[in-house]
């Protein structure tokens, strides 16, 4: 049952991943698709090489506890798709202020910041589920029959 379940993924999985090939090759809009492969291969590269290294060893060393691990991650995924807008947005050499007409600075400031009070919150709730929780004890090997 599980191969099966394992091929079926795997072909979906290159199914999908032959018609965003496709469709990269046949659109109409994209006029340098080896740019994008290029952008793609490096922000794989940025990814497995960087981000991800980086964010295991936060969360070895600095990080206590799986709230808390859970939050960089989330903060990591939310950083790698806002930076590129907050980056250009940041540009003033763009020459079209309706390109990117919002605070993204500010947004991806205040979505952190949600994520992280969300995070908080979480912990909380973990420590005084903990503490209101009657302790166990083990029973004595003379109770044991």
């Amino acid at each position: 049952m599980a191969a099966w379940l394992r091929g079926t993924v795997l072909a979906a999985g290159l199914a999908m991943i032959g018609y965003g090939v496709y469709g990269l090759l046949n659109d109409p809009y994209v006029t340098a698709p080896v740019d994008v492969l290029v952008w793609a291969v490096g922000g794989l590269l940025l990814h497995d090489g960087l981000w991800v290294p980086l964010l295991c060893l936060v969360g070895a060393y600095a990080a206590r506890g799986p709230v808390l691990r859970g939050w960089l991650v989330v903060a990591a995924a939310i950083t790698a798709v806002g930076l590129p807008a907050v980056l250009r947005a940041a540009d003033d050499d763009h020459g079209n202020p309706s390109l990117l007409p919002l605070p993204y600075l500010r947004n991806w400031l205040l979505v952190l910041a949600a994520t992280a009070v969300l995070a908080l919150a979480v912990g909380l709730v973990r420590r005084w589920r903990r503490r209101t929780r009657p302790v166990r004890r083990p029973a004595r090997r003379e109770d044991r029959s």
